[in-house]
């Protein structure tokens, strides 16, 4: 990372040497902004063959604003906002502002052309516009997954300082190494006055509240993350963000709202502060429907176009030992109301009968029992579990209404008997085929992780978020991670 030749001194603090943007980050968005204009190009050429295919020359409008094309779109999606760093390898506001810059350059050249008394063929732009941003999102998609590879190998990562309690960094320490694509790494904690110790979970503590400019300074961290701490006030907050600012250092403040999404939460301005406004989750009217009878069609469509691979496993799993193809099994579901759930069978016939003489072994937390070498699972099964396809016959489920495309995992009756209050809240919506668990680790989460997964998508349920889980979920079954 870059240094400048000068610093910025304070009185109670050492000099924080001025850094510049790392340059890959310079360089990503370089290539960003480059297969930006280079889709846009591509666009506008496919639009002027398919458009005047078998008609001769196109006129030279058509292709001076196809030249023209890629510096306008590069201008659309700059002015949107789509090269901000702090956007870079992880969200959807990255797509959604390419989206919004499509939508924008189509109503400036609409009212331009009226204007101007232009008489451009409506053709060449619904072609070369909406492919455009189709191209553009695709070639972001790839950029990023590149950038993910690059990351998961320690490559790419902003260095952070975590400051809070020992509890919470540890637990931020632990998601992070985890879920490296944010491509956030610990290199120091700042913890709240406490015992302090020299280390926690690998990272080194470099002293308590006060500290964190010199921390920033020694390690040369691009961020610093402040967990929900009651010590560090508005007036401490305040002076940190100041301090961090004179070395363009970014400050990110975690909210006392466990897991409660951006779309809920609004500034409210009331006597001077700004207060948070929490909207309440929606878990019933018309979005719920409109859930419904989405997870109801593609249901049946996807029944409809895997019926072929349902028989070829009934028959796998038919001849392996000549025993039944599905397992049924009770499970909880929306409201603490039992359902029948359907799945291809995976275990021996007896596996429920022999589950007591494996509870020594079991590797699950909390309520849940897992193994990941479990001897009741038949060779056919183990195949099935490794791709998932075990699951399929839940979409019978989801046809008729018991469980969702996407939703928290469907529990065992003694899983939900041992709820206690808090855990009862997964159970206000429908369970799922797959959700946020399955997209994050399946079973090699922690009871405690998969509950709070359960616990986010209730209370920021979308069906934007619903796509984008069964987006997630198709890299998920092919990594084949948690698996078992």
């Amino acid at each position: 990372m870059g240094v400048a030749d000068h610093a910025v001194f304070s009185d109670q603090n050492p000099p924080i040497a001025v850094r510049s943007p790392a340059p890959w980050t310079r360089t990503y968005l370089r290539w960003t902004a480059l297969s930006d204009c280079v889709c846009a190009l591509i666009a506008g050429a496919m639009a002027i063959e398919l458009r005047f295919d078998n008609q001769g020359s196109p006129p030279i409008s058509y292709l001076a604003f196809t030249a023209a094309l890629p510096a306008l779109w590069w201008a659309a999606v700059a002015l949107g906002g789509g090269y901000e760093s702090r956007f870079i390898g992880v969200g959807s506001e990255e797509f959604r502002r390419v989206l919004n810059a499509a939508l924008s350059l189509t109503a400036g050249v609409a009212v331009a052309s009226y204007v101007l008394k232009f008489d451009f063929a409506r053709g060449y732009f619904m072609i070369a516009l909406p492919c455009a941003a189709v191209f553009d999102l695709a070639a972001r998609y790839g950029l990023r997954k590149r950038l993910h590879r690059l990351r998961s190998r320690g490559s790419r990562l902003q260095r952070v300082v975590a400051v809070g309690h020992a509890p919470a960094v540890a637990d931020l320490v632990a998601m992070l190494r985890r879920d490296s694509y944010h491509g956030l790494s610990v290199v120091g904690a700042c913890l709240a006055p406490s015992a302090t110790p020299d280390e926690i979970a690998g990272v080194p503590v470099c002293g308590g509240l006060d500290g964190v400019p010199a921390a920033v300074n020694r390690l040369t961290a691009d961020t610093v993350a402040v967990l929900a701490c009651p010590e560090m006030n508005g007036i401490r907050l305040r002076e940190l963000a100041w301090e961090l600012e004179a070395n363009g250092t970014d400050l990110c403040v975690a909210s006392a709202l466990l897991d409660i999404a951006g779309p809920r939460t609004t500034i409210r301005p009331v006597a001077g502060l700004p207060l948070l406004h929490v909207d309440h989750p929606e878990l019933g009217g018309a979005k719920q429907l409109v859930k419904s009878v989405f997870d109801r069609v593609a249901a049946g469509l996807a029944l409809a176009l895997l019926a072929p691979l349902f028989v070829v496993i009934a028959v796998a799993i038919r001849v392996s030992d000549r025993e039944a193809v599905f397992f049924e099994q009770t499970r909880v579901g929306r409201n603490g109301q039992s359902f029948t759930l359907y799945k291809f069978r995976t275990m021996a016939v007896d596996a429920e009968q022999r589950k007591a003489e494996l509870e020594a072994l079991n590797e699950g937390a909390g309520v849940l029992f897992k193994m990941r070498r479990d001897p009741r699972v038949t060779r056919v099964g183990a195949w099935l579990r490794r791709w998932s396809l075990d699951e399929l016959p839940q979409l019978f489920n989801v046809l008729i209404g018991d469980m969702s495309l996407v939703g928290p995992r469907p529990a065992l009756p003694e899983e939900a008997a041992r709820y206690g209050d808090h855990m009862r809240r997964r159970l206000v919506v429908r369970p799922g085929i797959t959700g946020l668990w399955q997209v994050s680790g399946r079973s090699d989460l922690s009871f405690d992780e998969a509950f709070r997964l359960d616990l986010r998508y209730v209370e920021n349920w979308s069906l934007a978020l619903d796509l984008q889980v069964l987006w997630k979920t198709w890299s998920a079954v092919i990594r084949g991670s948690g698996a078992y």
